[in-house]
């Protein structure tokens, strides 16, 4: 546990190693947080959920970083507003990697000494807090990418990222799955966080599944076919925001006069690939996509049950590219279920059937964002290896880009 604990808090760092401090303090909009603040808060959350909890003698860092840090634990008192986190300038990038040592040492004292029943009451807590970490290092790169992008100069995160050109994808296939009475959610097995749990039964009518993302080429020809000029293909949200937005295509893409499209990528401006999945897509433009196509987006249970049967393996983060590519279809069953985009499904973030939160100071960690949110499968390019299960459930608002969503389509038998 110790070298599982220090692996994943030093990849946090390694994450941030390309960034000046400058870039580290920049949020380029509400939903996000700058990287500082990303590394600090997670440093945070181990405090209040495994140090002052179990470690009789620790003494926190600096107090008043609870009330920087907090992200939105209302229990836990009163906190820096969510937009407002760009403008803390103090503490430095030097003092939270301080904090961050500091936190780190604390955490090793105490899975080194902690009694034999302290420490069995700790593991589910630091597991947590490792799991809550991963969450972070997918935003890091997510907010970073997205505050990049908002410079007129486009810098890369990394300049030697290179963005792999694929061959191109197999033609789309569909397979087929009977239904019946299933059972979806975490099995008691491994960590889950509460909104994967209770494991219960779903009954599912007979579906087919594609055999892959939506690529880049197929969406052109949405585009092409003037899809967001075309409001009987939207949802009426959707179409009021593609008015009041202006939306003409994914987030991150850019058309230029000679060179046709391009794509923002964290390792810079790239020629836009047609066998790439699309991606930095929200669930209006899935669900636009897949009504021009004469499909649906599946349901989160379709995914899962469909996902059960294969291993859990894909484009991660450890791959270093960055940016989904064409993935081996090595599997029976669908490809790229993991990995390379987060897919949008046709489900609303609902709790389970009996679902009951995490006790103690995680309570708030799922449970109130359970309305007006739409789930989505299977992890991305940046997810972090060891994350993702078939249960894993993301979740945001319908019109989020910033993340790398991309579309998975489903029809009925």
């Amino acid at each position: 546990m110790v070298a599982r604990f220090q692996s994943v808090r030093g990849l946090s760092r390694t994450l941030a190693a390309p960034l000046s401090a400058e870039d580290q303090l920049v949020q380029s909009f509400p939903d996000a947080s700058p990287t500082k603040w990303h590394l600090a808060h997670t440093s945070w959350f181990f405090e209040v959920a495994v140090l002052d909890r179990f470690a009789t003698d620790y003494r926190p860092f600096e107090p008043r970083y609870g009330y920087l840090f907090n992200s939105y634990y209302e229990a836990l008192g009163p906190r820096q507003p969510r937009p407002a986190r760009g403008m803390l300038t103090r503490p430095s990038v030097a003092e939270i990697d301080q904090y961050r040592a500091f936190v780190d040492a604390a955490v090793r004292h105490l899975i080194e000494t902690a009694p034999a029943d302290t420490l069995d009451r700790v593991l589910g807590p630091l597991e947590l807090g490792i799991q809550h970490e991963q969450q972070h290092q997918e935003l890091i790169l997510t907010d970073i990418k997205h505050a990049l992008f908002s410079n007129p100069l486009l810098p890369a995160y990394d300049p030697d990222v290179a963005v792999a050109q694929p061959d191109a994808p197999k033609p789309l296939s569909w397979h087929e799955f009977q239904g019946g009475i299933v059972e979806i959610g975490a099995n008691d097995e491994h960590f889950a966080f509460d909104n994967e749990l209770p494991r219960h039964k779903t009954l599912l009518a007979p579906y087919r599944l594609a055999s892959r993302p939506v690529t880049v080429e197929e969406f052109l020809a949405f585009m092409q076919d003037g899809g967001y000029r075309r409001p009987e293909l939207w949802l009426s949200d959707g179409w009021g925001l593609v008015q009041r937005e202006r939306w003409d295509a994914p987030l991150y893409w850019l058309e230029d006069p000679q060179r046709g499209w391009q794509i923002y990528t964290l390792g810079g401006l790239r020629p836009l690939s047609p066998g790439h999945p699309v991606t930095h897509v929200s669930f209006f433009e899935a669900a636009a996509y897949a009504a021009w196509a004469g499909k649906r987006l599946p349901t989160e249970a379709e995914w899962e049950h469909a996902a059960g049967y294969e291993p859990v393996a894909g484009e991660f983060l450890d791959r270093g590219r960055l940016h989904p590519t064409i993935a081996d279809e090595k599997g029976v069953g669908p490809g790229q279920l993991y990995g390379a985009v987060w897919q949008w499904t046709r489900s609303s973030y609902d709790p389970y059937p009996g679902y009951r939160p995490f006790e103690g100071v995680a309570a708030e960690y799922n449970g109130k964002f359970m309305v007006g949110q739409l789930v989505l499968r299977g992890g991305s390019c940046v997810t972090p290896p060891g994350h993702i299960r078939p249960s894993y459930r993301n979740f945001f608002p319908p019109a989020t880009r910033w993340q790398f969503s991309g579309i998975r389509l489903a029809e009925d038998i």
